[in-house]
């Protein structure tokens, strides 16, 4: 996509949850409506995606950053110029759902972060035994969420059922950042930080 010179607002959303959440699959049934068989996500995946926010175009950059054990002290360093976070949960992986909620608040007590929009995403809805939105939202003690707006969505991204009603919500509550240009370079700047941090 030639998007070099493009004027339009553009909006970074962090991706973020646990190893086998689902977050790839998400995003490339949102990316691309299909459904990929994906690796563990060793670093990041990054997409662009047009949406419309109160009449106007802009763009959304989904950061789909790896949620493996070794990855999770990355998050860190995506947490700047973020205008929202979508955390991706696992609902049928009952086992896993507190190591979940310890990593989301940890995320959420970053000052980058102070503020900034949280849409939950309870994935795999079709898988029998999957929590409820209101199971979950008593599970991850939500109610505490103050000084943030936040939404839970059921969805399945591998039948794509409520996938796309969640990325509206997501544009629906994110926040633009005044200047495109800072975006542009602090992409750079993140990709940059990765490659070197990976090396280490």
């Amino acid at each position: 996509m030639g998007l070099k010179g493009s004027k339009l607002p553009e909006a970074h959303v962090l991706l973020l949850g646990l190893d086998n959440a689902g977050k790839s699959t998400l995003l490339y049934k949102l990316k691309h409506n299909m459904c990929v068989t994906t690796v563990p996500t060793i670093g990041f995946n990054v997409e662009m995606l047009e949406a419309r926010k109160n009449g106007k175009n802009i763009y959304v950059t989904m950061w789909d950053v790896g949620g493996q054990k070794k990855m999770r002290e990355h998050w860190r360093g995506f947490h700047q110029d973020a205008a929202a976070v979508v955390f991706v949960v696992d609902s049928s992986d009952t086992g896993r759902l507190d190591e979940a909620r310890r990593e989301l608040e940890n995320t959420l007590r970053s000052e980058h972060l102070r503020g900034r929009p949280l849409i939950i995403l309870a994935n795999k809805q079709d898988v029998n035994g999957a929590l409820t939105v209101t199971e979950l939202k008593d599970r991850f003690n939500l109610r505490r969420a103050a000084g943030r707006d936040w939404f839970v969505q059921p969805c399945s991204a591998s039948t794509g059922v409520g996938v796309e009603e969640a990325f509206r919500r997501v544009v629906q509550m994110v926040k633009l950042p005044a200047d495109p240009a800072t975006v542009k370079d602090s992409i750079k700047d993140r990709v940059h930080h990765m490659k070197a941090s990976s090396r280490h």
